[in-house]
């Protein structure tokens, strides 16, 4: 039984991936794989996942297993933990097409829209296939030396060029499909998927995304010109930034990953092959989201 295939067939194999050494996530996480196979759930637990959980002897009937083994068997992955986890287990899944569930440990938690309190409840739900699926697209990245690749990686909130630890503005060009556009002095930018307009660039004052939306937003950070906006483009569009002056000069897929630049250098951008899979609890709704995680409902002080 295969949940990738049909969003309404209950999944039989489910793999859990937790933030490490977390006491939390310990807690949560035997009381999850404990609840799924009294129902006759096979449990995967993420071999990291499980090495900083450790195993009670006698209690503990899962099984472990690397990311490779967990996108080659399973029919969902639940991600106990914050954003963060969630986009890590994203990457490394993504080449599979296993659906995600998020269970939130950790603050906001925009990927991760189940409560700890409620995770319990809410499985019964996805044990009779009644979650939402909600696809997201991810962003497919190389860096680019002297004509040869010399690191690549996917991204699912964003993609950010930035000046280093020196504190100098950067010089770079940016071309969309093959066209030049504006050279840019800054402190970097962020391409962003929809699903990263909450983060990162969301503090930039970027626009958020629906994540319907078929677009990229490229979000300037502290332009030296007043008059470089945000800018949003298709989401087939071949994006390219060429470093012409930098000190020191960085890049971040989904600020877990990092790898240094030169003057020369380019950073080429397009959407990916893959895409993620959400699956959300019956009720689910993206603006009821943003309204309690970003206290949209809350009255102003001293009205």
């Amino acid at each position: 039984m295969n949940f990738n295939a049909d969003s309404s067939r209950a999944p039989r194999t489910i793999a859990l991936i937790g933030r490490y050494q977390s006491a939390e996530i310990a807690e949560s996480l035997r009381s999850l794989a404990k609840y799924l196979q009294e129902r006759g759930v096979t449990v995967v637990v993420e071999e990291e996942t499980a090495a900083n959980v450790g195993r009670e002897a006698g209690r503990d009937r899962w099984v472990s297993g690397s990311f490779e083994a967990i996108g080659a068997s399973v029919d969902v992955a639940i991600v106990l933990g914050g954003d963060g986890t969630m986009l890590n287990a994203a990457r490394r899944l993504a080449r599979y097409r296993v659906p995600l569930v998020g269970v939130n440990q950790g603050r906001l938690g925009f990927m991760t829209d189940i409560a700890r309190s409620d995770m319990l409840s809410c499985m019964e739900d996805l044990l009779d296939g009644r979650f939402i699926p909600e696809t997201r697209m991810l962003l497919d990245a190389e860096v680019v030396r002297d004509g040869n690749e010399i690191a690549a990686n996917l991204a699912l909130n964003d993609v950010v060029l930035d000046k280093g630890a020196i504190g100098r503005m950067i010089e770079f060009e940016l071309f969309i499909d093959g066209e030049f556009i504006y050279n840019l002095r800054a402190d970097g930018l962020i391409v962003s998927t929809p699903t990263g307009s909450t983060a990162y660039s969301l503090s930039a004052n970027g626009p958020i995304l629906h994540p319907q939306v078929a677009g990229i937003a490229l979000v300037p950070l502290c332009p030296h010109a007043l008059s470089n906006r945000p800018i949003l483009v298709g989401d087939q569009a071949d994006i390219e930034l060429r470093i012409t002056h930098a000190t020191d000069c960085r890049v971040h897929f989904d600020g877990q990953v990092t790898v240094d630049l030169a003057k020369n250098d380019s950073l080429r951008l397009r959407r990916s092959d893959y895409s993620i899979r959400f699956l959300h609890p019956p009720g689910y709704s993206y603006f009821a989201m943003l309204r309690q995680k970003l206290q949209w409902s809350a009255r102003p002080k001293g009205v």
